[in-house]
């Protein structure tokens, strides 16, 4: 008799081996599959740290990371130079093939009086002047394809602004081979930056060394819809007097080697601890999901960390790199950082990185404070061993940039608005909520001397002083104006649903608008044209007083006709007062339609005065004086009251001027 053989067990072995194979093609990490410039030459003067280097756990991907940089650079102390080599890999997000790149030089604004920067700015920002021998700029060396081409020979200075031939802020580059849709492309570079003079966020002050818009940058490319556009491109504009930056998100790694003595803050986080070699430090840093790299470096700094989370800040290593003169301030800047990272998380949206660093420069280095970028904010340079409320205001502020400027990315050469009116707004409510300080918003409305519409490009205002009074603080009022109409409630609805909806989107005004509308469920087309769009302000005046006495069978009455003009913008809800000579009051509310409005009173006792807007709810009016009109002055009494009010508000002015 013939056995028969038992396949069973063969069976469930090939039955396993299959679904084993399966697991691991499904589940075990590939590495056939390239992250974004994992390929790249390692050929060039200092080795490139690659994404394998990197001691860092897999993150969610937050943004698109069009580009990846892997950057090296050494100071030079002594000549004040920054010698570097940068590998860049950038991924056509589009639909279109391109084939040329753009690059911003930034550095180049400070080379010489005649460029965009310094003819726009007077060589000055804030309060900070260039120093005559101040200059510096960023020189290309080498440009490179991976397969060794040079490309020198094809980058083309170009000036779409205002065609300043001597402005080298932005080049192109045409390329050899096209990049279509989805495709990669590697270059490699080698350039030097001799630091200017700090006067203007970037530069060197003794041997402190601020390094922002420090290297050569990929221009901004828009895909169609991105902040409203019909068809894609490039979003290309040179470094102006007062526009700041715009940048796709993207993944940075870089190696900074300075002197042994120096300390170095950095966007992003350390990966490994600094290497000692020949008197030199190297430190290497990680950050992704940013559209920007900066790092400063001194031997002074005072070091101070502390870890902090809240419950929409899962965990952040707070770095405090004092200035010795402020190191006896290390926890109100502490205190003003967690209560930053706290209530605007609350507010809008989780603080996404694991670290944040304050800077705080010397005096001599105030030109560099004040500034953000991500992860890493700079206070202003310490000299007041006791400051006011101004240092709190100052870190407050520039972390509130860490949610517009960084989380959001708006366009800040076109519509500066959205990131510094937004964190001018935050900053306020936040201050006012920690510390108790509120704004005077009277008097910030009284100093809108020369509204202009807000979506203007930064370099279309007429100087920094205009740029200031309306993109910081005239766009803060238009918030405020909005939250005055829809309440506190309601705003916070507003704000929140914007920066969660657009975040790491670049928002633009209409996006803005629609949020608005979306919340409230009603129309604002004639506010923002009014107030966004268009340069006016509210101005509501008491234009006269019609005053005669009615016979009333022997007991006197008093009519009133007063007139109400509206020389400004719309407003919906306009309080005014009414005050008898009896001390009574009556109370009225115009809904503002129309040019003008008549109201008749008649009263046992005749009419004293009249107010709009006794308590300056109307935020964004400008021109108080005219709210007020006694009914009955004598004309030089009236003359001299006009003229004193007029001088009071002269001198107010000018105590908050920029």
């Amino acid at each position: 008799m013939t056995r028969r053989k038992n396949y069973r067990p063969l069976l469930w072995i090939t039955a396993l081996l299959i679904v084993s194979s399966i697991l691991y093609i499904r589940f075990w990490p590939s590495e056939s599959v390239p992250s974004l410039g994992s390929d790249m030459p390692k050929n060039i003067a200092m080795e490139p740290v690659t994404p394998q280097n990197i001691e860092s756990p897999a993150a969610e991907v937050l943004s698109e990371r069009i580009a990846e940089y892997h950057i090296n650079v050494r100071l030079d102390e002594s000549a004040h130079l920054l010698q570097a080599a940068q590998t860049v890999t950038w991924l056509n997000p589009g639909k279109k093939t391109v084939n040329e790149l753009y690059f911003h030089l930034y550095p180049n604004a400070f080379e010489s009086p005649d460029t965009t920067f310094m003819r726009e700015s007077g060589g000055r920002l804030r309060e900070d002047a260039m120093p005559g021998d101040g200059y510096g700029g960023i020189s290309l060396t080498a440009l490179d394809t991976t397969d060794g081409l040079s490309l020198m020979n094809r980058i083309e200075y170009v000036q779409p602004d205002d065609g300043n031939a001597k402005d080298k802020t932005l080049i192109k580059i045409r390329l050899p081979q096209p990049v279509k849709s989805y495709e990669r492309i590697t270059l490699t570079m080698k350039f030097e930056v001799k630091l200017p003079k700090i006067f203007a966020r970037m530069g060197y002050a003794e041997d402190f060394v601020m390094a922002g818009q420090w290297f050569p940058k990929v221009a901004a490319y828009e895909k169609v819809g991105v902040r409203g556009r019909s068809s894609e491109g490039w979003n290309l504009h040179q470094y102006h007097g007062n526009s700041e930056f715009y940048a796709n998100y993207g993944i940075y790694s870089v190696k900074i080697e300075v002197p042994d003595t120096y300390t170095v803050a950095a966007t992003g986080f350390p990966t490994k601890t600094p290497i000692l070699a020949n008197g030199r430090k190297t430190y290497q840093f990680y950050a992704d999901d940013v559209h920007d790299f900066g790092w400063a470096a001194s031997p002074n700094f005072i070091y101070v960390e502390e870890p902090f989370s809240a419950p929409n800040v899962p965990g952040v290593r707070i770095k405090l790199y004092l200035d010795p003169k402020h190191e006896n301030l290390k926890e109100r800047y502490l205190y003003a950082a967690k209560a930053a990272l706290s209530k605007f998380s609350e507010w809008y949206g989780s603080y996404p990185y694991s670290t944040l660093s304050i800077v705080v420069p010397p005096k001599a280095a105030n030109g560099a404070g004040g500034m953000e970028y991500p992860t890493l904010i700079t206070a202003f340079g310490a000299e007041d061993d006791s400051p006011g409320y101004n240092l709190e205001r100052t870190v407050v502020h520039e972390i509130g940039h860490q949610y517009f400027y960084g989380l959001l990315a708006s366009n800040e050469f076109e519509e500066a608005w959205l990131d510094e009116g937004f964190t001018s707004y935050a900053e306020d409510k936040l201050m006012e909520h920690e510390f108790g300080v509120a704004p005077n918003l009277a008097v910030e409305g009284s100093y809108m001397t020369d509204p202009a519409p807000l979506k203007l490009a930064a370099w279309e205002y007429k100087d920094h002083r205009h740029y200031a009074e309306n993109v910081y603080m005239r766009s803060k009022l238009v918030l405020l104006a909005i939250e005055k109409q829809v309440g506190e409630k309601t705003m916070h609805r507003i704000m929140r649903t914007y920066t969660q909806k657009y975040r790491f989107k670049h928002p633009t005004t209409a996006d803005f608008q629609r949020v608005v509308e979306q919340v409230t469920k009603r129309k604002w087309t004639d506010f923002f044209n009014q107030y966004v769009y268009g340069n006016q302000m509210a101005d509501f005046a008491v234009e006269g007083i019609d005053t005669r006495v009615l016979d009333n069978e022997g007991a006197p009455r008093y009519e009133a006709t007063v007139h109400i003009v509206k020389k400004g913008a719309d407003y919906p809800s306009v309080p005014i007062v009414f005050h008898f000579a009896d001390g009574t009051s009556t109370r009225k509310v115009w809904n503002g339609d129309g040019e003008r409005m008549q109201y008749r009173l008649n009263h046992t006792a005749p009419l004293d005065w009249v107010m709009i807007d006794p308590l300056y709810t109307i935020v964004v009016e400008n021109k108080h004086i005219n709210n007020y009109m006694k009914a009955h002055v004598e004309e030089p009494v009236r003359t001299r009251v006009n003229l004193s009010i007029v001088k009071l508000l002269e001198m107010i002015s000018s105590a908050v001027g920029w």
